[in-house]
């Protein structure tokens, strides 16, 4: 394989993983703008999706679609009870942000054991959507999961556009993202906001997690690499963007991949965060947002 065409393949999965980062960054993006907390625990649902798609498929037999469709309310469900034990009393006794989302750190962890406890600590994967592949283009060799990907994280993208255009519940959403204080004055429960936006994180990311462990494999703390990656991809499309998240997920990937393949895998993190340090540096509302902003002093 030549060196351009290593370099096309390489960009080829990075836009796939980048996808995967961009919907683990809306999640983070969708709980900051109902409440401003930093859900750390957001890399967990990316592994509970895979984990319990897993086990559905292994355990009681399902299909791969059925046990897909399943995995995504049952994470959503698992999102909604950490809001409900772990988030909602603090927030309730106006504990500090911070210590919210310590409060969120720790529940990943403890989340992990009781994952280990429960299904074990071997990684795990299953086949991908549809069989057969990689189709070839050239000698570039992409996989029918990419499609899947891609497919998934276009139609996760317009349902969250038309739930926040076009539903009341978005709307208030979005109402509390700009002023929780003004958006409870008019009526609006942001406690109940919250709630919704812990599920929908939750499901962004089961449905994250099912579609890239085919790719890949999934295990008890696969969360965390998953989770750190859709933070740096939120953080470069302005914290608070979802589609800037998206956006950086995909920036993410290809830079990634091609730390890969310019100095080897062992750097891959280290251009993720040399690419944080940089934004933080430069952009700090994100690189979109400042790029945005240096077009009109110009």
């Amino acid at each position: 394989m030549s060196d351009a065409t290593q370099l096309i393949q390489s960009l080829v999965n990075g836009i796939g993983v980048g996808l995967i980062y961009g919907l683990i960054g809306i999640g983070f993006c969708v709980i900051y703008n109902a409440s401003g907390i930093v859900n750390f625990a957001q890399g967990v649902f990316v592994m509970l999706g895979g984990m319990i798609c897993h086990t559905l498929l292994t355990r009681l037999g399902l299909p791969i679609y059925l046990a897909a469709l399943l995995a995504i309310p049952i994470t959503a469900g698992i999102g909604i009870l950490i809001e409900i034990l772990v988030v909602r009393p603090m927030w309730n006794r106006g504990a500090a942000l911070f210590a919210i989302v310590l409060a969120t750190l720790a529940t990943q962890i403890m989340i992990e054991r009781i994952t280990i406890l429960t299904l074990g600590d071997q990684p795990r994967s299953y086949d991908e959507f549809t069989s057969g592949g990689p189709l070839k283009i050239g000698d570039v060799a992409v996989g029918y999961q990419l499609f899947w990907i891609l497919g998934g994280g276009a139609l996760m993208v317009t349902l969250l556009w038309l739930f926040f255009t076009r539903t009341r519940t978005g709307r208030a959403l979005r109402a509390c993202s700009q002023n929780r204080e003004a958006a409870a004055l008019l009526g609006i429960p942001v406690s109940r906001m919250l709630l919704v936006s812990f599920a929908l994180s939750a499901a962004l990311g089961a449905v994250a997690g099912i579609l890239v462990t085919p790719t890949q494999v999934t295990a008890f703390n696969v969360g965390t690499p998953f989770g750190v990656s859709g933070f740096i991809a939120a953080i470069i499309g302005g914290f608070g963007s979802a589609t800037g998240a998206l956006a950086g997920g995909i920036l993410l990937g290809v830079l990634q991949a091609v730390a890969i393949v310019l100095f080897g895998a062992g750097l891959k993190n280290v251009a993720a965060l040399s690419t944080l340090l940089v934004v933080l540096l430069f952009f700090p509302s994100g690189i979109f947002a400042g790029l945005k902003s240096l077009r009109k002093a110009a």
